[in-house]
């Protein structure tokens, strides 16, 4: 079971369930990774709905590999994820959310 009070988030990808979380070191491999911006940039076009398929993508990888996964992006272009493109927008959305939260605040 994800724990949302330690920044995890339950993903299902392929049939299998993932727990995923935004990590130090994930966070900035996904700030290493954005082709333009930092993580406010990333966060502000979240809050706005600008984002795009690529920023959840990266967003699922760097929770994924928070959570210990292996895998690189290329092996979630077939993969089928549980709600479809809503389901992982929701997950990176509330992988922010949980990330940059102040301790003791309710979501």
């Amino acid at each position: 079971m994800a724990n949302p009070w330690a920044g995890e988030v339950a993903l299902v990808i392929d049939g299998q369930r993932h727990v995923l979380k935004l990590t130090l070191g994930a966070l900035a491999e996904l700030e290493a990774g954005l082709e333009t911006g930092t993580l406010v940039d990333l966060v502000e076009r979240f809050e706005s709905g600008r984002f795009a398929s690529r920023d959840v993508l990266r967003l699922i990888v760097a929770g994924l590999r928070g959570g210990g996964w292996r895998g690189q992006a290329n092996d979630l272009i077939t993969a089928e994820i549980e709600g479809g493109p809503m389901g992982a927008a929701r997950a990176a959305a509330e992988l922010l959310a949980r990330a940059f939260m102040a301790p003791g605040v309710s979501e």
